[in-house]
């Protein structure tokens, strides 16, 4: 297969994780602890090093320039023998709102949404909001309410899904039955910071408590969207005081995903290995 052929769109906004998730991950890949392992040198670095040495000092990573996008290429493998190199860029989340601002696709990302078999969402529910309406409030509160002069916005779940529309149709993918490609997984991130209550429960059922509409439309327009949930820290960091059980026990002892059924599993690799898995099977028919 190609590189294109195995590689993953990792979408994400600026503050859902996506540098602290692939720092992690390519430390379990060198270290080949879960499902996918490091299977040659891989390319352009520097970006997930940094972040790499920041959490070896117990201290979160730096954010990501708005205007950066660098692909990293990294060779990988799983126990069944599949290999792939995973493309996984580093880039300033602003650049997805600005997407849905202004309806525009630069080209750097029109290439990699046509190409690429699967998307990877990243979705931090804790800075998302559900505007009112007639679902989450009486009627009879909305229309009593004062609209004077009030400024509408988009709701952030009106804008995930508008993304998720301009990228399916730069593939001219029809959408007149469930979808099987492009592959789509969600990723729930930042799941530590969720109530005691949810922590153990399916990311499917906390999806549609949280973001009703949007877990509508997924499922709805996937034949069978991958849900699952992502603390890449386990635990909140500090910018400027290193927590010592990271400096002393390392950060790839850190991190989990909440898998389907709700259970944890330290293994970071598991959201990329099925995405792929199913890519290849797919594929392959």
């Amino acid at each position: 297969m190609s590189v294109s052929d195995n590689s993953i769109l990792l979408i994400g906004e600026s503050g859902v994780g996506k540098t602290h998730y692939g720092a992690q991950l390519l430390n379990r890949l060198m270290n080949g602890a879960g499902k996918l392992r490091m299977d040659g040198a891989a390319t352009n670095l520097q970006p997930f090093e940094s972040a790499m040495g920041r959490l070896n000092e117990g201290l979160t990573a730096d954010h990501t320039p708005t205007t950066t996008y660098v692909d990293s290429l990294w060779p990988i493998t799983d126990e069944s023998g599949l290999k792939a190199e995973l493309v996984w860029p580093d880039y300033g989340g602003e650049q997805i709102k600005t997407m849905s601002t202004t309806r525009q696709i630069p080209a750097v990302w029109r290439d990699r949404v046509v190409v690429s078999p699967a998307w990877l969402l990243l979705v931090r529910l804790q800075q998302t909001r559900v505007s009112d309406d007639i679902f989450s409030r009486p009627l009879i509160d909305i229309t009593g309410a004062s609209v004077d002069n009030r400024e509408v916005q988009i709701s952030d779940q009106a804008r995930l899904i508008e993304l998720l529309q301009m990228l399916i149709f730069m593939r001219n993918e029809s959408t007149t039955k469930p979808l099987v490609n492009p592959r789509l997984g969600v990723l729930l991130s930042c799941w530590d910071e969720l109530g005691s209550d949810e922590l153990n429960q399916p990311p499917a059922q906390v999806l549609e408590r949280r973001l009703p509409m949007f877990s509508s439309f997924i499922h709805s327009l996937w034949a069978e969207p991958l849900l699952l949930g992502l603390s890449a820290l386990g635990r909140a960091l500090e910018p400027n005081n290193g927590d010592m059980d990271y400096i002393a026990k390392g950060p790839e002892h850190f991190g989990y995903v909440v898998l389907p059924n709700g259970q944890h599993t330290p293994d970071l690799t598991q959201p990329i290995q099925s995405l792929l898995a199913a890519s290849a099977l797919k594929l392959a028919e």
